[in-house]
């Protein structure tokens, strides 16, 4: 699996959660909203890359 992703699957990403979490983050101000599901694709993209390697260290 490639582990980078270039800036329009992350822009589509946040899209999907935004939509997802939208009765959640509604509450919040544009800009908090922005802020929360850029925070959440990183995070989201940070755990994919560490069971990844955990994955790769289990193979061996």
């Amino acid at each position: 699996m490639k582990q980078d992703i270039t800036f329009k699957q992350r822009k589509e990403l946040e899209a999907k959660m935004a939509k997802v979490f939208k009765e959640n983050i509604n509450v919040l101000s544009t800009e908090f909203q922005k802020i929360l599901l850029d925070d959440m694709v990183t995070a989201f993209r940070n755990r994919i890359k560490v069971l990844i390697r955990v994955q790769e260290k289990r193979s061996y």
